[in-house]
Protein backbone atom coordinates (compact mmCIF):
# COMPACT_ATOMS: atom_id res chain seq x y z
CA UNK A 1 0.00 0.00 0.00
CA UNK A 2 2.87 2.07 0.93
CA UNK A 3 4.90 1.77 -2.35
CA UNK A 4 1.20 2.39 -4.14
CA UNK A 5 1.02 5.76 -2.20
CA UNK A 6 4.31 7.27 -3.08
CA UNK A 7 3.54 6.31 -7.07
CA UNK A 8 0.16 8.07 -6.43
CA UNK A 9 2.09 11.29 -4.43
CA UNK A 10 4.85 11.26 -7.77
CA UNK A 11 2.12 11.49 -10.33
CA UNK A 12 0.86 14.35 -8.26
CA UNK A 13 -2.62 12.89 -7.82
CA UNK A 14 -2.55 12.94 -3.84
CA UNK A 15 -2.81 16.59 -2.29
CA UNK A 16 0.65 18.32 -1.33
CA UNK A 17 -0.42 18.60 2.31
CA UNK A 18 -0.31 15.21 2.55
CA UNK A 19 2.96 14.15 4.10
CA UNK A 20 4.56 11.62 2.37
CA UNK A 21 7.84 10.31 4.12
CA UNK A 22 11.03 10.04 1.59
CA UNK A 23 13.98 8.80 2.78
CA UNK A 24 17.35 10.95 2.60
CA UNK A 25 19.19 10.00 -0.35
CA UNK A 26 22.36 8.50 0.45
CA UNK A 27 24.08 10.32 -2.94
CA UNK A 28 22.84 13.59 -1.71
CA UNK A 29 24.85 13.13 1.02
CA UNK A 30 27.94 11.52 -0.83
CA UNK A 31 27.71 14.13 -3.49
CA UNK A 32 28.04 16.97 -0.43
CA UNK A 33 30.90 15.21 0.91
CA UNK A 34 32.64 15.35 -2.35
CA UNK A 35 31.28 18.85 -2.78
CA UNK A 36 33.23 20.19 0.04
CA UNK A 37 36.51 17.91 0.06
CA UNK A 38 36.82 19.13 -3.66
CA UNK A 39 36.51 23.11 -2.61
CA UNK A 40 38.67 22.94 0.44
CA UNK A 41 41.74 20.72 -1.61
CA UNK A 42 41.47 23.33 -4.26
CA UNK A 43 41.74 26.47 -1.91
CA UNK A 44 44.32 24.59 0.28
CA UNK A 45 46.27 23.81 -2.50
CA UNK A 46 46.62 27.51 -4.41
CA UNK A 47 46.98 28.75 -0.45
CA UNK A 48 49.80 25.96 0.22
CA UNK A 49 51.50 26.99 -3.87
CA UNK A 50 51.82 30.74 -2.96
CA UNK A 51 53.51 30.29 0.60
CA UNK A 52 55.69 27.98 -0.94
CA UNK A 53 56.68 29.92 -3.81
CA UNK A 54 57.01 33.27 -1.75
CA UNK A 55 58.99 31.05 0.40
CA UNK A 56 56.61 31.37 3.61
CA UNK A 57 56.75 27.74 4.35
CA UNK A 58 59.64 25.03 3.68
CA UNK A 59 59.36 23.71 -0.10
CA UNK A 60 57.37 20.56 0.01
CA UNK A 61 57.29 20.18 -3.86
CA UNK A 62 58.55 16.55 -4.36
CA UNK A 63 61.20 15.92 -7.05
CA UNK A 64 61.51 12.11 -8.73
CA UNK A 65 65.46 12.51 -10.55
CA UNK A 66 65.15 15.88 -11.02
CA UNK A 67 61.71 15.84 -12.48
CA UNK A 68 59.40 18.35 -9.71
CA UNK A 69 56.12 15.58 -9.55
CA UNK A 70 53.00 17.89 -9.62
CA UNK A 71 49.95 16.94 -7.21
CA UNK A 72 47.80 16.59 -9.93
CA UNK A 73 49.83 12.86 -10.19
CA UNK A 74 48.99 12.10 -6.19
CA UNK A 75 45.08 13.18 -7.84
CA UNK A 76 45.63 10.83 -10.87
CA UNK A 77 46.51 8.04 -8.29
CA UNK A 78 44.25 8.74 -5.44
CA UNK A 79 41.24 8.55 -8.69
CA UNK A 80 42.75 5.18 -9.34
CA UNK A 81 42.72 4.18 -6.33
CA UNK A 82 39.43 5.11 -4.82
CA UNK A 83 37.92 3.85 -8.43
CA UNK A 84 39.43 0.42 -7.80
CA UNK A 85 37.71 -0.18 -3.96
CA UNK A 86 34.73 1.28 -5.35
CA UNK A 87 34.69 -0.91 -8.27
CA UNK A 88 35.74 -4.67 -6.16
CA UNK A 89 34.76 -3.82 -3.02
CA UNK A 90 31.30 -3.97 -1.22
CA UNK A 91 31.16 -1.03 1.20
CA UNK A 92 28.66 0.03 3.21
CA UNK A 93 27.53 4.12 3.83
CA UNK A 94 30.26 5.31 6.23
CA UNK A 95 32.80 3.61 3.93
CA UNK A 96 31.37 5.02 1.18
CA UNK A 97 31.35 8.38 2.93
CA UNK A 98 34.91 8.17 3.18
CA UNK A 99 35.61 7.22 -0.62
CA UNK A 100 33.60 10.41 -1.31
CA UNK A 101 36.15 12.20 0.75
CA UNK A 102 39.00 10.85 -1.03
CA UNK A 103 37.31 11.33 -4.35
CA UNK A 104 36.98 14.93 -4.03
CA UNK A 105 40.01 15.57 -2.35
CA UNK A 106 41.83 13.69 -5.63
CA UNK A 107 39.60 15.54 -7.78
CA UNK A 108 40.61 19.03 -6.06
CA UNK A 109 44.72 17.77 -6.71
CA UNK A 110 44.19 16.96 -10.10
CA UNK A 111 41.74 19.74 -11.43
CA UNK A 112 43.96 22.37 -9.48
CA UNK A 113 46.30 21.49 -12.57
CA UNK A 114 43.72 21.03 -14.82
CA UNK A 115 45.65 23.87 -17.05
CA UNK A 116 48.64 22.31 -16.70
CA UNK A 117 47.52 18.73 -17.59
CA UNK A 118 44.80 20.14 -20.77
CA UNK A 119 47.96 22.03 -22.30
CA UNK A 120 50.78 19.36 -21.81
CA UNK A 121 52.63 22.41 -19.26
CA UNK A 122 52.99 25.99 -18.77
CA UNK A 123 51.80 28.02 -16.45
CA UNK A 124 50.29 26.42 -12.50
CA UNK A 125 48.28 29.91 -12.92
CA UNK A 126 46.67 28.92 -16.19
CA UNK A 127 43.17 30.62 -16.47
CA UNK A 128 41.77 27.26 -17.60
CA UNK A 129 42.34 25.52 -14.20
CA UNK A 130 39.85 28.14 -12.74
CA UNK A 131 37.46 27.46 -15.41
CA UNK A 132 38.08 24.12 -15.20
CA UNK A 133 37.14 23.72 -11.15
CA UNK A 134 34.11 26.35 -11.75
CA UNK A 135 32.58 23.35 -14.32
CA UNK A 136 33.20 20.45 -11.56
CA UNK A 137 32.04 22.57 -8.95
CA UNK A 138 28.95 22.89 -10.44
CA UNK A 139 28.61 19.29 -11.60
CA UNK A 140 29.11 18.22 -8.05
CA UNK A 141 27.16 20.91 -6.76
CA UNK A 142 23.74 20.17 -8.18
CA UNK A 143 24.43 16.59 -7.54
CA UNK A 144 24.59 17.61 -4.06
CA UNK A 145 21.47 20.51 -3.77
CA UNK A 146 19.69 19.49 -6.29
CA UNK A 147 16.04 18.52 -5.26
CA UNK A 148 15.01 15.32 -5.66
CA UNK A 149 12.31 14.71 -8.39
CA UNK A 150 10.06 13.24 -5.66
CA UNK A 151 9.76 16.22 -4.07
CA UNK A 152 9.65 18.83 -6.90
CA UNK A 153 6.59 20.44 -7.60
CA UNK A 154 5.00 22.71 -10.51
CA UNK A 155 5.87 26.37 -8.37
CA UNK A 156 9.47 24.88 -8.58
CA UNK A 157 9.88 24.77 -12.15
CA UNK A 158 9.89 28.76 -12.00
CA UNK A 159 11.83 28.99 -8.99
CA UNK A 160 14.87 26.77 -10.94
CA UNK A 161 14.15 28.70 -13.77
CA UNK A 162 15.31 32.08 -11.52
CA UNK A 163 17.56 30.15 -10.21
CA UNK A 164 19.60 29.41 -13.61
CA UNK A 165 19.80 32.82 -14.70
CA UNK A 166 20.39 34.30 -11.63
CA UNK A 167 23.70 31.27 -11.90
CA UNK A 168 24.43 32.03 -15.66
CA UNK A 169 24.81 35.57 -14.69
CA UNK A 170 26.88 34.97 -11.58
CA UNK A 171 29.32 33.31 -13.78
CA UNK A 172 29.42 35.69 -16.58
CA UNK A 173 30.65 38.33 -13.94
CA UNK A 174 32.88 35.63 -12.84
CA UNK A 175 34.38 34.98 -16.02
CA UNK A 176 34.58 39.27 -16.31
CA UNK A 177 36.13 39.94 -13.04
CA UNK A 178 38.60 36.70 -13.62
CA UNK A 179 39.45 38.72 -17.09
CA UNK A 180 40.45 41.65 -14.98
CA UNK A 181 41.97 39.27 -12.29
CA UNK A 182 44.28 37.78 -14.73
CA UNK A 183 45.05 41.05 -16.38
CA UNK A 184 45.83 42.44 -12.97
CA UNK A 185 48.11 39.82 -11.27
CA UNK A 186 48.77 37.11 -13.88
CA UNK A 187 52.31 39.39 -14.02
CA UNK A 188 53.28 39.31 -10.70
CA UNK A 189 52.14 35.67 -10.09
CA UNK A 190 54.37 34.60 -13.42
CA UNK A 191 56.96 36.27 -11.09
CA UNK A 192 56.49 34.62 -8.36
CA UNK A 193 56.29 31.61 -9.85
CA UNK A 194 59.60 32.14 -11.76
CA UNK A 195 61.44 32.94 -8.76
CA UNK A 196 60.18 30.60 -6.42
CA UNK A 197 61.36 27.07 -5.62
CA UNK A 198 60.94 24.49 -8.31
Amino acid sequence: MTSFRNLLVRWHLLPHNQHVHIPPSPTRHLGRLTFIAFLLTFIGSRAIVILIMTRRMPNLFFHAGGTHVHHLNYGIFLLSTVAAVLLFASLNLRQKGICALLYGFAMGLTFDEFGMWLNLGGSYWQRASFDGVIVVLTVFGLVAFLPRWERLRSHHYGTAGLLLVVVVSFYFLLYKSFHHVNEKYAPVLMEIEESGPR
